[in-house]
């Protein structure tokens, strides 16, 4: 009997994991997460129901694989930007790929703000993994804002997250050219700031 060759007996796990999760981060996206049956992302990767469970003991597991693989790109992405642009070009270009998003074919919202509305434990562990990744993106906002010379980095980040948030639901439930156009027009209100008050702000004596 001739050997086994040694490269496939070692990629064919690895092959078989991220056809789960890639086959896993389509369905999840498109249909949600809670009403996807483990039986359907099986059949449509193609896979035995043993090679799930020996990759992902639970439902759960691929689910935060998932949130992770969508987290570690997201961050891999725009944290390669930042030694290329200046720190208010970063901002815009981060608004411009948002705005980018809005309108792909099959988009569907924020992953991680879908996730959250279906997971209502806000200790339990899906729950904890969009905070973590909403609080990288802030202090990576944040950062940026501080890098700008803005005279309030965590406020500038607060007023950025928030229309973000507000873009990317709005461009699912509504018109996306629309919500990335105002987007674009609010972050440029808040660059305007980085020298100056936030419009509206209380008068102190």
């Amino acid at each position: 009997m001739a050997p086994k060759n040694p490269t496939q007996t070692e990629t064919r796990p690895s092959e078989a994991r991220d056809r789960l999760l890639s086959t896993a981060a389509g369905i999840f996206y498109a249909d949600g997460i809670r009403t996807v049956g483990v039986e359907r992302i099986i059949a449509a990767a193609g896979v035995t129901k043993a090679t799930f469970y020996r990759h992902y003991p639970s439902k759960e597991d691929l689910v935060l694989a998932y949130l992770r693989t969508e987290d570690e790109t997201i961050r891999a992405h725009l944290e390669s930007l930042v030694p290329t642009v200046g720190p208010v070009d970063l901002l815009r270009e981060v608004v411009d790929l948002i705005a980018q998003q809005l309108m792909l074919p099959g988009y569907r919202g924020c992953a991680f703000i879908n996730a959250a509305a279906e997971y209502s434990d806000s200790s339990g562990p899906v729950r904890r993994l969009v905070h973590e990744h909403r609080d990288w993106f802030h202090q990576f906002v944040a950062d940026a804002f501080d890098r700008s010379g803005h005279y309030d980095p965590q406020g500038g980040a607060d007023h950025f997250v928030l229309m973000r948030d507000g873009a990317m639901v709005g461009g699912y439930l509504s018109d996306p050219a629309s919500a990335g156009d105002v987007l674009r027009r609010g972050i440029e209100g808040v660059i305007r700031t980085i020298h100056g008050e936030w419009p509206g702000q209380p008068v102190t004596e």
